[in-house]
């Protein structure tokens, strides 16, 4: 049975129930390369960013970033509350989920935007911290 199901995972016909989580710094903390304050300081990270949680310990998570790296954060420096950030150079966010749709406004890489929900058609609805909303494409953006 093992057999057949590393098959069928191979083929993609099978993919395993993982489900990825994702949170967000809640305020400026330190990233460190242990889970202690012992550990060595690696940088700080910004307020919003989205960080995709890998594994919790005894109040420490360690957390993947957009770049793929990783690190350790006090647990109680995330919240649930859902970001995406800029991975192209500039987005293009639109009024609507459309390529026709005007533009709302634009985003450099590396900013940080609330997650408001998923949209048709590869579309992400976003707020940005000065209150605008609008539509980027999810190809466009890390932490879904």
């Amino acid at each position: 049975m093992k057999r057949l199901l590393g098959v069928l995972l191979a083929a993609g016909l099978v993919t395993p129930s993982l489900a990825i989580e994702y949170r967000t710094v809640d305020v400026p903390t330190v990233l460190y390369d242990a889970p202690s304050q012992k550990g060595g300081k690696l940088f700080v990270v910004r307020r919003g960013t989205p960080v995709e949680l890998v594994v919790n310990l005894e109040g420490w998570s360690k957390v993947r970033d957009a770049e793929g790296g990783l690190a350790w954060i006090e647990s109680k420096y995330l919240v649930k509350r859902r970001a995406v950030i800029v991975t192209t150079p500039r987005a293009q966010v639109r009024v609507n989920p459309d390529e026709a749709a005007a533009i709302a406004f634009e985003a450099l890489r590396n900013v940080s935007l609330v997650y408001l929900e998923a949209a048709p058609g590869g579309w992400v609805k976003v707020r940005h911290r000065d209150g605008e909303t609008g539509f980027v494409r999810a190809n466009q953006v890390w932490g879904l």
